[in-house]
């Protein structure tokens, strides 16, 4: 049995061994573990899995840390390991701090939870048994928690055997979840309802007469458990109607209601908010005189960020450019520890929904307080920066100030005037605000094109809405030059932010951005052979994928490319801890332009506020102490935000086509699984799938390198990226989901394809329907 050393803490009595010495299990201290007892210590002590601490671990040193590097990363490139921030983990295995809903008890009355956010590719999420102490290095009780709260929690491998995975230690309770939900309410006799669940695995509940609250059949509710009897189904009574069902009005409800995205702002907060007045002067410099800038989407109710660029004067900086980047300043008015502050956290970023925007904070602060209106007195912190002609920073201060906006302009309003269309607001603008800005961009972009960010074209479609809430349209908006001037200050201001705190030595938290993992690389590069393209082994940068993307410019495969590009890139996250930025190829970066929307921003304001000395509302040392907590729990709610979005689209392109069954549309291959095919319908931005089960009379055979089905009698088959046909053959609005039939015939697959095929496993029969079934619906 093989054996890992404990590893003394620094309040053990005893000390490591020395080098060269054996421990009680037969491990040399200084000498580099084998590859199993690497990949089992890893496992066992999660929140001492980064290098630095492996290496004191076993008391390696000098040229042994290098040996420690090379085996480390062999395990990576094996598969068996992956980087979590600077920390690294076994595949599938949850981080040391983690977002976790307790769901359940066990047979012993423990609580369980699971992960918060879980890939469905990775399979069950895993068990988790939540422990309701501190535990023996805690003087204090941790939180006492419940079925149905989300919670922070420390994890810890679970070594006992026939239990969870893991046990946690509860951090902080982040979400107390009432005890509702929504459903379908349907009309039965006797005056009674039923509730008809939303979710795959819900349950039906009955409604008694007396607690129907004016729903009527198809709509949907707001419910909550009411006493259950012994026999038959649970009861709900109803607590509010969002709407009907065959409304879109409805859709983003169910998101919201399913995620768990916190929607009614508490008293507590609200009271705080209409209490708030007007900032004063004190520790701030006048800025009015300024002519500062907003430019936003024409429909934008919130202005957290101007602008404004001027030529440097100085003779120092010859053909130099000064830009000046002011961002509403939240943190005078949501101070840490408030009412709210504490909403803040919970719902960790403004969620955007066609129909609706769940806001982080309150009307009365997003959209009027810290809004920076066109001529209206506004406290902001801005950042003033000095750029020499080739794009180069040569220095940056930043300031609080009270600024009064010049004007607010919309992108297409701002490029219209540009391109020499002015109309009665711009044309005064035109020659001392905005001509200097766009030189400024020019400037600007010279340094972007030397760095050489990730180019990546997939552009992004807007759903737009008819009055009464239905689906209109979906649509691309047009890339402006006026969107990238706004996007690569707003970068500027980011990484000033960045740069300046960590010179000053305060913590915060980054938007970091990992470089793909080498499983990720291997795959891309296995999909790219299949094109006659290869990819750089080693120590990749985004100029390597760059390079890709531009050799594929024009060609048919473009998008495919663009596609797989994406999906091996890693997921951006908050953390205190710095690894740089990948797809920006930055190596500080922290969001500082959206603190309205963005509680990563405020910390980043309010650390800006406290190590700059700028006045009240900096960030506190039990702040500075939770800054991993935050990060975990922003994180997190950034990826539910994602998740509900994305939903919340889909159901209402469903419910947009479901009166469409039985038409064809032009669809294009998006997604290729050995259970069949994702097909989108560009013009309406929707996703739908293709069972295998119903493609042909031919057995299909998968490929992941080619990225492809193909027959493999006749040879003809589908790949990632194909324009293809389809017929639409179900709709379901609540779940999402679309079901297709592909009625255009596949492509000849390449040689390589085909003779993949003919060495498989031949005999085979093509699939074939059961009388009276239909082939399983698809899921996104």
């Amino acid at each position: 049995m093989r054996h890992v050393p404990r590893v003394p803490r620094s309040n053990d009595k005893k000390q490591p061994a020395k080098k060269g010495g054996a421990d009680p299990k037969g491990l040399i201290h200084g000498v580099v573990p084998p590859r199993e007892i690497l990949l089992e210590f890893i496992q066992d002590n999660p929140d001492r899995a980064s290098k630095r601490e492996i290496a004191k671990a076993f008391g390696l040193k000098g040229d042994t840390r290098i040996e420690l590097k090379a085996a480390l990363r062999a395990l990576e490139d094996d598969g068996l390991l992956e980087k979590n921030r600077k920390s690294l983990m076994r595949p599938g295995a949850l981080p040391p701090v983690t977002v976790l809903d307790i769901t359940m008890r066990d047979s012993g009355g423990e609580l369980i939870a699971r992960p918060a956010e879980w890939p469905e590719e990775a399979g069950v999420a895993p068990a988790v048994l939540v422990r309701q102490s501190g535990g023996e290095r805690s003087n204090t009780k941790a939180p006492v928690a419940g079925i149905g709260d989300r919670i922070v929690a420390k994890i810890f491998p679970n070594k006992e055997r026939g239990g969870p995975a893991y046990t946690a230690r509860v951090i902080k309770i982040i979400d107390k979840r009432k005890n509702a939900g929504l459903g379908v309410f349907r009309s039965m006799e006797d005056g009674k309802g039923r509730i008809m669940p939303i979710e795959k695995r819900g349950n039906e509940m009955d409604v008694d007469p007396e607690f129907v609250g004016g729903a009527k059949d198809g709509d949907l509710v707001e419910i909550e458990a009411a006493s259950t009897g012994r026999f038959g189904l649970p009861r709900a009574r109803v607590l509010s109607v969002v709407g009907s069902v065959a409304t879109e009005k409805a859709i983003s409800m169910i998101a919201i209601h399913s995620h768990g995205i916190p929607y009614i702002f508490p008293d507590s907060a609200l009271r705080e908010a209409e209490d708030a007045g007007p900032a004063d002067m004190k520790n701030r410099e006048d800025w009015r005189h300024l002519p500062l800038v907003t430019i936003d989407p024409a429909d934008a109710k919130d202005h957290d960020d101007a602008v404004y660029a001027e030529p440097d004067a100085s003779p120092d900086n010859p053909g130099g450019v000064i830009v000046v980047v002011a961002i509403a300043d939240v943190s005078w008015y949501v101070r840490p520890q408030s009412a709210l502050d504490r909403e803040a956290l919970k719902r960790g970023n403004s969620v955007y929904f066609p129909d609706r925007v769940v806001p982080m904070l309150p009307e009365r602060i997003s959209n009027e307080l810290c809004s920076l209106k066109e001529n209206v007195d506004r406290p902001a912190l801005a950042v003033r920066m000095v750029f020499s002609k080739d794009g180069r920073k040569a220095s940056h201060t930043f300031h609080r100030i009270m600024m009064r906006s010049a004007a607010k302009l919309a992108y297409q309003q701002a490029q219209a005037a540009i391109d020499g269309a002015p109309d009665d607001k711009t044309g005064p603008l035109l020659e001392p605000i905005l001509k200097p800005l766009w030189e400024a961009y020019r400037i600007l972009k010279a340094g972007r094109d030397r760095r050489q960010p990730l180019e990546l074209d997939m552009p992004e479609r807007k759903i737009l809405l008819k009055p009464d809430g239905t689906v209109d349209r979906v649509i691309v908006p047009e890339r402006l030059d006026a969107h990238k001037l706004i996007e690569e200050m707003m970068i500027q201001a980011n990484v000033a932010a960045a740069e300046t705190l960590e010179k000053k030595k305060q913590a915060l938290v980054y938007r970091i951005h990992d470089a793909p993992s080498m499983a990720k690389q291997e795959t891309l590069r296995q999909f790219l052979a299949t094109l006659d393209m290869s990819l750089a082994h080693g120590n990749l940068r985004s100029n390597h994928f760059n390079q890709i993307l531009s050799t594929v410019g024009g060609k048919p495969y473009e998008i495919m490319v663009n596609e797989m590009v994406l999906r091996s890139q890693s997921q951006a996250i908050y953390s205190p801890e710095n690894i740089g930025h990948f797809g920006l190829n930055l190596l500080k970066y922290a969001h500082f332009t959206s603190p309205i929307r963005r509680y990563a921003d405020l910390i980043v304001h309010r650390a800006l506020v406290a190590t700059l000395g700028l006045g009240v509302g900096g960030l506190t040392m039990e702040e500075e102490g939770q800054l991993d907590d935050i990060a975990a729990e922003i994180s997190t709610f950034e990826r539910r935000a994602m998740a509900a979005e994305r939903e919340t689209v889909d159901r209402l392109i469903a419910h947009h086509l479901a009166g469409r069954v039985g038409e064809e549309f032009d669809g294009r291959v998006n997604g290729v699984t050995k259970s069949g095919l994702f097909v989108s319908l560009p013009a309406y931005g929707a996703d739908g799938f293709v069972p295998i089960s119903t493609i042909g009379n031919d057995y299909f055979i998968y490929d992941e390198a080619h990225q492809s089905i193909a027959g493999e009698r006749s040879g003809l088959g589908y790949r990632l990226g194909d324009q293809v046909r389809v017929k639409l053959v179900e709709a379901v609005p609540l779940a999402g989901a679309l079901r297709f039939e592909i009625t255009s015939e596949g492509r000849k697959m390449p040689t390589a394809i085909r003779s993949f095929h003919k060495s498989a496993k031949r005999g085979r029969e093509p699939a074939r329907k059961k009388p009276g079934t239909r082939p399983p619906r698809g899921r996104r």
